[in-house]
């Protein structure tokens, strides 16, 4: 009798049977040794069979078939992968086959991959092994085949996979049928256009409307000019500044003159304060209070899929789906761990075994003086103990990491991927470090009986950032930017104390003006879809945050690329920013006058969490279906009984001033296979 292990590609498939050391011989789609076989899926063998199939009437777009819930979900052969089903279904059913290793990507859609093969390749009798790997290095596929559990143990990962897919082709097919009948010629003919599709997706149109609103946001802004009054005070050799606040004590506390406690709306006002206040002379100020204090910046978490795709994105301008196709490619040439994770932390059992990693970096040039010096300190024995440690937090997958492997690989890849790999290795290595240490001076001094506040702040000890600070050319955006003061003007500080007087050069007026809204980047956007919606740059703040957000590690970059490739969005390839088309605010204008939840970023973020109920088995999919077929009938009898076509129409004209050319002709409307979306 023999085994099978069935990868997810014909490369992982390769990767397995080395490990393994398997001497087999290369047939049509599968390899074959004296005691087992290694085949492989080129990815999604099975999809879900289109309405149409169901019943021919479903192949006309038509109101009356809405909303379409079928009982049972029909499978079928992708068409252009016929011919790598038959190998795999046959080698499934083989007689001399009775124990199946399942080897497809660690996480959700790979189970859904193989699950999918499996039932419509009519399996029974096997016994099936689940083989979970963090990366592909022959001892972590020697580990996972050792340890695989029986794929029962994932059943309800399954069950989630089967439902996300279920819910993404319901919505899709539903919502973009109904919105596009209903409305879809309201926009064809603000366009010019003989017919418009409008392709709706529970998550691709959530992220089109955080798109949409913060563009208009920008538009609705008025800029107000602010005018600051700072003071020049000597304190012995050198000039430190002081900026004026209206704290309690002021005469201007809570004064309607202000804009904001640190400035004025009227230049005015802020010329009439340093006249009061520049008599009589010579002016002086007294330090009411002088506050010295040491700071530590800890090493930030490590990256999992939407850091990366963040930093990519600032640093090398790049899409996040050009960020994950490098990762990926890191991966499967062991360079690193399995890209597609949530988790910015390592589990227990790899800190136990990190000396390997670091040590495995002493090849890289660019990093390996640093591996040298951890592996002579201490820290990296003492990691598990640390945050960058927490198996609580790890779903599938921890952090991804060096695996100190490979090296060799990195000759074959691109200069960029190269950059990508040392930003991973550099973030890994930096863990090891101790914090960065600030010497941070606050001063408040009184002119009169107005407040100035002066802050410094300047690096003691670089830390950890002597690793971080990659790649040159960016330092400046490091944290050594916030330095603000220099070794004498500290030195000056350090005599201070509460009661000195320091004598006024004068006064002068700094003008400012609000800032609107910052549009998204595709880092930032990939940020925003993990925190629900929410942008938060803040990392310590950004931990805090529970829950799933907007899509998955897995779907985020292809969610943008979707809404690209229907023109819905506008992707500036030298910034990275991101903006909405005409057609995309038409989208928007048509959901949000019909199916506003759609657009709740909160809403969706709800979908995801059940998803994820369902796969630790805290809800049934049952109950999941249930709920999600009473939010279609719902939303479905809502706009079949509502029309919002006239004053769409007005909406459109609004929204099409900002745009001079057209968009292109849009797709014909037709039954076809374009109407399930993400």
């Amino acid at each position: 009798m023999k085994k099978l292990y069935i990868a997810e590609k014909p490369s992982v498939a390769q990767e397995f049977a080395k490990a393994l050391k398997i001497r087999a011989a290369r047939k049509d789609g599968y390899l074959e040794g004296e005691e087992a076989v290694v085949t492989w899926c080129v990815g999604h063998l099975v999809t879900m069979s289109y309405p149409e199939v169901y019943d021919a009437s479903y192949k006309k777009w038509s109101l009356a078939t809405l909303p379409f819930l079928p009982e049972n979900f029909l499978y079928e052969v992708i068409p252009a992968t016929k011919k790598q089903f038959k190998v795999v279904s046959t080698l499934l059913n083989r007689k001399d086959i009775d124990v199946i290793y399942v080897c497809t990507d660690s996480g959700r859609e790979g189970e859904y991959i193989y699950r999918l093969v499996e039932q419509e390749a009519h399996v029974q009798g096997k016994k099936r092994l689940r083989v979970w790997i963090d990366s592909q290095t022959e001892e972590e596929i020697l580990h996972g085949i050792a340890t695989a559990k029986d794929l029962s143990a994932y059943d309800n990962l399954a069950s989630a996979a089967y439902l996300r897919a279920k819910e993404d082709y319901l919505m899709g097919i539903n919502f973009s049928r109904l919105l596009s009948l209903k409305y879809g010629q309201s926009i064809s003919s603000c366009m010019g256009t003989r017919y418009t599709v409008i392709s709706v997706g529970r998550v691709m149109t959530c992220v089109l409307g955080m798109i949409v609103r913060r563009e208009r946001e920008i538009r609705q802004f008025v800029k107000m000019p602010f005018y600051r009054v700072l003071s020049s005070m000597v304190c012995g050799e050198s000039t430190i500044e002081g900026e004026f606040r209206a704290v309690k004590g002021s005469a201007y506390f809570q004064s309607p003159k202000l804009y904001k406690e640190n400035g004025f709306s009227h230049k005015e006002d802020a010329k009439e304060l340093i006249e009061k206040l520049s008599n009589p002379k010579p002016v002086q100020a007294v330090i009411e209070k002088l506050e010295r204090k040491k700071e530590n910046k800890n090493p930030p978490l490590l990256y999992n899929l939407a850091e990366l795709q963040n930093d990519c994105s600032k640093r090398y301008k790049i899409s996040p789906d050009e960020t994950l196709k490098i990762v990926q490619e890191l991966y499967e040439k062991k360079l690193v761990t399995y890209p597609r994770t949530d988790a910015r932390v390592l589990s227990t059992a790899v800190a136990k075994e990190i000396h390997k990693n670091i040590r495995g970096l002493s090849g890289f040039a660019n990093v390996q003086s640093y591996a040298a010096e951890v592996l002579e300190g201490t820290a990296w024995k003492k990691i598990a103990s640390t945050r960058y440690v927490n198996d609580k937090q790890i779903t599938d997958h921890y952090a991804i990491i060096p695996t100190g492997q490979g090296l060799l690989a990195l000759r074959s890849v691109s200069a960029l991927s190269v950059k990508v790999y040392e930003l991973i290795a550099r973030r890994f290595l930096s863990i090891f470090y101790p914090p960065a240490i600030y010497q941070k001076t606050t001063l408040v001094s009184k002119v009169q009986q107005e407040s100035f506040f002066s802050s410094f702040r300047l690096l003691l000890s670089e830390g950890y950032l002597k690793v971080a600070g990659m790649p040159e050319e960016n330092k400046k955006k490091d944290d050594t930017e916030d330095v603000k003061c220099d070794e004498n003007l500290l030195q000056a500080l350090q005599k201070c104390k509460k009661g000195d007087i320091l004598p006024v050069k004068g006064f002068s007026i700094k003008e400012g003006e609000t800032s609107p809204p910052k549009r998204y980047t595709s880092g930032s956007m990939i940020l925003a879809m993990e925190n629900a919606g929410q942008l938060i740059e803040d990392e310590e703040l950004r931990a805090q945050i529970k829950g799933s957000g907007i899509g998955t590690s897995a779907t985020r970059a292809e969610i943008l690329k979707k809404l690209q490739a229907n023109k819905y969005i506008a992707l500036n390839k030298k910034t990275q920013v991101l903006t909405p088309t005409h057609l995309g605010e038409m989208i928007f204008d048509v959901v949000n006058n019909s199916i506003r939840s759609l657009l709740n970023p909160e809403l969706t973020a709800s979908w995801e969490k059940g998803l994820t109920y369902v796969a630790e088995g805290t809800i049934t999919s049952e109950e999941y279906m249930e709920k999600l077929e009473g939010f279609i009938k719902r939303r479905t009898d809502a706009v079949l009984g509502s029309n919002s076509s006239y004053a769409l129409r007005k909406l459109f004209d609004e929204s099409a001033v900002f745009y001079k050319k057209q968009q292109k002709p849009q797709r014909r409307l037709t039954g076809g296979k374009k109407d399930g979306n993400m």
